[in-house]
């Protein structure tokens, strides 16, 4: 298998791999935040300004997968 062809199919791959791991996160981190929350409703602003500043991270590196697939695509002849 040559090097484009091996591109071509990493890629895609790469690319659900990363958008999956990033919703799993996602899930997680909001389900701890929402669990978070309901026991204590007081540290609520200090729990939602955590949860969107870790959504931030999750869905940048997601966008840095993407924005590497498009670089690498360019390498497929």
């Amino acid at each position: 298998m040559n090097f484009a062809a091996t591109l071509g199919l990493a890629l895609p791959i790469g690319i659900g791999l990363a958008a999956i791991g990033s919703g799993i996160g996602l899930g997680f981190m909001g389900r701890g935040a929402m669990e978070a929350m309901g026991r204590q409703p007081e540290a609520l602003p200090k729990i939602q300004v955590a949860m969107i500043i870790g959504f931030g991270f999750i869905e940048a590196l997601t966008i840095y997968a993407f924005v590497t697939m498009f670089f690498l695509q360019g390498k497929i002849q």
